[in-house]
């Protein structure tokens, strides 16, 4: 079975690949290890992210991309090699057609650099899409309708808000406070309240373990592991999640003050149907518990978080793939 097109969600944090017919084939983290002496690449995705915190000086890892767009273009490249050797296995006849989903306020330079490490990493073809179209293909919106739908994707570099109808963005913001805002913002909480250092792995664990977008009642807790600042020692601690909650607050805050301003440069029809239907929340972010509940209280509109949130962007890429003539008009920006 040749595999003649592949969808990519080349996030921030995670990176995930699909191939109409099968679904997500593959995902791992957008982390790539270096070996500086030798100049070439030790490890992709997850082998790449268990090094991380953990490297002698000759051993660097990156992230690729920051706030969804590339930073880094020869080690991009290779990554998308990498996922497309592995999907493809190394044998292969064809080159594959690539859809990858970038982040809707991205600059044509950004756009165009996106398209040129697809193409040097083995793509016969590139096609770039907004991501807030593709996760509302992959929530299952009816994105040709003449109604409004308003989706908040918040990934681990950016939050995009977009108010779709029609098949096209009427309007839309992206605010680069994500995910990884919120792991900066629990170390540096840790950090000021326990005199602690932890990791960014560390962080992304609390936040994932017991993170929650309003105080609980009942708080979970857990133990973690850190170095004291004072004493240069390991030292455990217990993180309750009403601390999460404290300290990503302003990061979520942000992110709520970003969907009221493309509410209020909504056109009022379109703003009738996004308070009867509801907004759409996909990407890893809105995994974090009740943040559908904190959205909804602070704007007043019912909030729903998709289907496997995590997937829908990939999803969408191969949706977009098997019926390219009909999504052409509305996505695409070719070469």
């Amino acid at each position: 079975m040749f595999v003649r097109k592949i969808g990519i969600d080349l996030g921030t944090c995670n990176s995930l690949v699909f191939v109409p017919k099968k679904g997500v084939v593959l995902q791992e983290p957008s982390v790539v290890a270096v070996s500086l002496n030798e100049n070439r690449i030790l490890a992709v995705g997850q082998a790449a992210k268990d090094m991380t915190g953990r490297t002698p000086d000759t051993i660097r890892v990156y992230r690729p991309l920051k706030d969804g767009v590339i930073a880094d273009f020869r080690v991009t490249q290779a990554m998308l090699r990498y996922f497309i050797d592995k999907v493809m296995g190394g044998f292969r006849f064809l080159k594959p057609e690539l859809m990858i989903a970038v982040p809707a306020g991205i600059t044509s330079t950004e756009r165009r650099a996106v398209i040129e490490a697809a193409m040097n990493a083995g793509a016969k073809e590139a096609f770039v899409a907004k991501e807030p179209i593709l996760a509302a293909i992959g929530a299952g919106i009816p994105i040709n309708a003449c109604s409004g739908h308003l989706i908040v994707d918040i990934g681990g570099g950016t939050a995009e808000v977009a108010v779709i109808s029609l098949g096209g963005i009427v309007t839309c913001s992206s605010i680069r406070m994500a995910g990884d805002k919120m792991n900066l913002a629990i170390a540096d909480f840790i950090k000021r309240k326990y005199n602690l250092a932890i990791g960014d792995q560390t962080a992304e664990e609390i936040k994932i373990k017991i993170g929650t977008a309003l105080p609980e009642k009942e708080e979970k807790k857990l133990e973690i592991r850190g170095r004291d600042l004072v004493l240069g020692l390991p030292r455990n601690i217990k993180v309750s999640s009403n601390e999460v909650c404290a300290a990503i607050s302003e990061v979520l805050t942000e992110i709520t003050q970003v969907i009221k301003q493309v509410l209020r440069d909504t056109p009022p029809e379109l703003s009738a149907d996004i308070m009867d239907k509801g907004m759409v929340l996909s990407g890893g972010g809105a995994l974090l518990r009740n943040i559908d509940q904190l959205i909804s209280q602070s704007i007043g509109i019912p909030c729903f978080v998709a289907e496997e949130p995590l997937l829908c962007v990939a999803k969408g890429t191969g949706v977009v793939l098997e019926n390219l003539d009909i999504y052409k008009k509305s996505l695409m920006s070719k070469k």
